[in-house]
């Protein structure tokens, strides 16, 4: 018998993971395929900011730095973060965002490896990785250069000149999941160093940073950790790393001692050297309620479900959308692709406005690219069935085709 969406009803009602949903604020009325891009928020948020600003902040006052704990708010939420990305809890911090810390990492890499002068990046990597290497080696002009190359390349192209192999372990766009340890192990092999970013990984699917033997990590706290819109990112230095080299942005809280009030820098002692100023506390606030949300869950079962999610996603697509001109950019195989699946169209943008309008939220990577993500802990196969029902009708209809659908916004 076909698939019906009573079937996926009664899969929803089974599902280990469904009780989770309750902790996220959903709109009704709204099917939210864009968690890859900014997770929904945990209702425990509210909750949780209200008492730090009436409490911590309007009561407390600057004696929560001690009192509180916020001082060591960066370490703390590191050491959660570790451990859904296998490393151990000294070796992550929370700061700043992603590109100020590859920033840091990259310098250091190249201080490491000094009489190396490549950085080795994919060809489609997402910009701001991108434009953070290229403003790098610009300012520190030491006849540095970014060799690109396509994701089926990489490998060969990690060769004795490369210094640093900095690589998005899942590409922004298609999903598509690059072998950690493969990667790691060919470029250790070479005398180079690798730096990851995990942005559309932490959360979205099980990382072990420390069996793939990684020298170094960054990643986004607002997608499949649910920080909020500009949550603090964070960093990863494996411990041999650490004290290795210094990191560009010295500002006091990485000092050995910021409140002595030096003139002159002396480094901390660990990951702490890795911290330049003082940290957005509200956000981190925030940010640590989705954290632990995250680590009541089993990766393992948020990995297979969201290849269950993918792979009916697709088989609908198939099934009712086959002659709307839809073109998968993503693996077909979901054993290859993370939490994510994209199309592309030459009316991509359009289609994803009226799909908006319609009530399924995901969004456009230009110039043809039509994503849609997949969070496990929110997201219902009934979900899936309904948001392929309503991409059929906005196709069959050409919805799209209206005007107002085709003015671009800045945020696409």
């Amino acid at each position: 018998m076909p698939l019906t969406r009573q079937d996926l009803i009664a899969r929803d009602a089974k599902d280990p993971l469904s009780s989770f949903r309750d902790e996220f604020a959903l709109p009704e009325g709204i099917i939210y395929l864009d968690g890859n891009s900014l997770g929904a928020m945990p209702k425990a948020v509210q909750t949780r900011i209200a008492a730090v600003m009436t409490q911590e902040w309007g009561q407390d006052l600057i004696t929560s730095w001690n009192k509180n704990g916020w001082f060591d708010l960066p370490q703390a939420l590191g050491a959660k973060i570790a451990r859904l990305i296998g490393a151990q809890g000294d070796e992550v911090l929370v700061t700043d965002s992603t590109g100020i810390n590859l920033y840091k990492l990259l310098a250091m890499a190249l201080d490491l490896r000094k009489k190396r002068k490549i950085i080795l990046m994919e060809d489609s990597n997402f910009p701001t990785d991108t434009y953070i290497a290229q403003g790098l080696i610009k300012h520190i002009n030491r006849d540095h250069e970014i060799r690109f190359a396509k994701r089926e390349d990489m490998a060969a192209q990690i060769t004795a000149d490369v210094a640093v192999v900095a690589l998005t372990q899942v590409h922004y766009k298609t999903g598509e999941i690059f072998d950690m340890e493969d990667i790691t192990r060919r470029a250790h092999e070479a005398g180079a160093l690798v730096c990851w970013d995990l942005c559309h990984s932490a959360g979205a699917l099980p990382v072990d940073l420390s069996t793939a033997k990684a020298d170094f990590a960054v990643g986004c706290g607002y997608k499949y950790l649910n920080g909020g819109p500009g949550a603090p990112a964070f960093l990863y230095v494996a411990k041999r790393h650490q004290g290795g080299a210094t990191q560009p942005l010295t500002g006091w809280w990485s000092h050995a001692e910021p409140f002595a009030f030096e003139r002159d820098y002396r480094p901390a002692q660990g990951l702490t050297q890795m911290l330049s100023g003082t940290q957005p506390i509200l956000s981190m606030a925030a940010l640590e309620c989705g954290l632990d949300i995250m680590l009541r869950t089993d990766q393992q079962a948020i990995r297979q479900k969201s290849m269950a999610l993918g792979a009916l996603f697709l088989s609908l697509m198939e099934t009712k959308c086959a002659d709307h001109g839809f073109t998968l950019a993503s693996p077909k195989n979901a054993e290859d692709r993370a939490s994510q699946i994209a199309y592309t169209h030459p009316h991509g943008y359009a289609i994803m406005q009226a799909l908006i309008d319609q009530g399924v939220i995901g969004d456009f990577r230009a110039p043809d690219i039509l994503r849609f993500g997949f969070t496990p802990l929110y997201m219902r196969y009934g979900d899936i069935w309904d948001a392929v029902q309503i991409i059929k009708t906005v196709m069959d209809k050409a919805l799209w085709q209206d005007p107002r659908f085709a003015a671009r916004s800045q945020v696409t």
